[in-house]
């Protein structure tokens, strides 16, 4: 089974920059997007042999979810079910027989980390929110989380210290949620590896490779020994952003 998540930071931009050409190559299972900014009816993107599933923000042009699928799934949920969280199209969780599939776009803590404080509540209530899944089935989870984990995962770790995305409060939530029981499948398989998944669009950073690694799948422990590759692409254009992918024995 192939999954492939990407923040293709505006689908209708994005389009235009030959986001089917790329979808068709990476030819996954799941394919999961984020901030798909776009409301119900602004684009048609019907993919043969897919169905396809959209969570849309209240907000016109801001922030959005959606899967496409080739498999059936048993049930669609939208959102964690607190409303707190769930106006900004930032969840989609597909039930299949055997496992969740999760595609979130976890919220930016913004310039001077004015929105850090509602970052860690949704932290605590998303990790409650994917144990619970847990509990009846083990859980894949993907998407822009919004946070470099190690020094590793971004170009200039010193100088980001306290930008959002590197803060000692976003990392330290990260390290929790893998200590309650998911595993980061691309630092698990390629632990030394400097791969990176965001590129700012300003001075010039893709061109010189001043990115972060920020787009991950991480799945529930029992998973992992049915994990057989994680990919970044760093080659794929399009959007800020690059598809992330994830290869597993899905039973």
């Amino acid at each position: 089974m192939k999954f492939i998540s990407w923040n293709v930071n505006g689908l209708r931009a994005c389009a235009s920059k030959g986001f089917e050409d790329s979808f068709k190559a990476l030819d996954a299972d799941f394919f999961c997007l984020q901030e798909t900014k776009m409301q119900e009816g602004q684009l048609d993107l019907e993919i043969p042999g897919y169905t396809s599933y959209w969570n849309y923000a209240d907000k016109k042009g801001y922030s959005g979810t959606a899967i496409y699928t080739r498999h059936t799934p048993l049930n669609v949920t939208y959102g964690m079910g607190i409303d707190e969280h769930d106006h900004e199209g930032r969840i989609i969780t597909l039930e299949m027989d055997g496992y969740y599939l999760v595609t979130v776009y976890v919220p930016n803590s913004q310039d001077g980390l004015r929105r850090l404080d509602y970052r860690m509540r949704w932290e605590d209530d998303f990790r409650a929110y994917l144990l619970k899944l847990d509990a009846k089935k083990p859980v894949i989870v993907c998407g822009d989380l919004n946070v470099a984990h190690e020094e590793i995962d971004l170009k200039n770790p010193k100088t980001n210290r306290r930008n959002a995305g590197f803060t000692d409060e976003e990392r330290e939530k990260f390290g929790q949620l893998l200590e309650a029981g998911f595993t980061d499948t691309f630092r698990s398989l390629y632990p030394d590896q400097v791969t990176y998944s965001w590129w700012s669009y300003r001075f010039r950073a893709r061109e010189k490779n001043a990115g972060w690694r920020i787009d991950y799948f991480l799945i529930s422990r029992r998973l992992v020994p049915q994990m057989t590759d994680a990919k970044i692409h760093t080659d794929i254009l399009g959007s800020d952003h690059c598809p992330v992918e994830l290869e597993i024995e899905v039973l």
